[in-house]
């Protein structure tokens, strides 16, 4: 019974500090398998503090694992915040690329790629915003609702490089020439609308794929 005591006592602890970890359930489940082998183990009798001090000795004190586990997190969420960060800069940049290529250098085959994209405005828009959508679903999905913060966080410094461009485009300061035949008052009002929509539609992802990590 001392070992049972000691084992709930530990578990109850760790539950404790890991309150808020988006995988507290899951490692609270093999921490429980980890402290019933390793006590199995010692065939001698023990108090349930010296039970304590030998799990402690062993596997870390409650406070020892959770820190590890919140510093796993961490590291975890930065890369996961780099993945998409970097993936919707390659997006800015490719585009960006493409532009200039267009207008200065006007190869045939850019010639033709420019007008096979910018005749179907609306299945950028909407592709890229299912790219928000995935944003949230995935940052749902992997850290419940301890990843809320990650989300917005993503979201925000994701979105400086796309306003940035847009500030530039509506105040004249990129020619709008170089955007022909897609630039247009009623596109540009329609970006922006869109823009605005991509954090709602992102939040969304966010439930969704909160619910599946249920």
């Amino acid at each position: 019974m001392t070992r049972l005591e000691a084992k709930e006592r530990y578990l109850k602890q760790l539950g404790k500090e890991l309150r808020r970890h988006a995988e507290r359930d899951s490692i609270l489940f093999d921490y429980d398998l980890h402290v019933s082998e390793l006590l199995q183990e010692e065939a001698q009798q023990h108090s349930v503090e010296e039970w304590l001090e030998l799990i402690h000795r062993r596997i870390g004190s409650p406070q020892e694992v959770a820190a590890m586990w919140r510093e796993e997190l961490a590291v975890t969420q930065n890369r996961t915040m780099l993945h998409f960060l970097l993936l919707n800069l390659c997006f800015f940049l490719g585009g960006g690329l493409l532009t200039f290529i267009h207008v200065f250098h006007g190869f045939a085959w850019v010639r033709v790629l420019w007008d096979m994209l910018t005749s179907v405005p609306v299945l950028i828009m909407g592709m890229y915003t299912a790219f928000w959508g995935l944003l949230g679903y995935e940052i749902g999905k992997s850290f419940g609702a301890g990843g809320r913060r990650l989300m917005q966080k993503t979201f925000f410094i994701a979105l400086v490089p796309n306003l940035t461009l847009m500030l530039l485009v509506v105040f004249h300061v990129v020619p709008h020439a170089w955007f022909q035949p897609l630039l247009s008052t009623t596109f540009i009002v329609f970006c922006i609308i869109a823009t605005v929509l991509l954090y709602p539609v992102c939040c969304l992802g966010y439930r969704w794929g909160k619910k599946q990590s249920i």
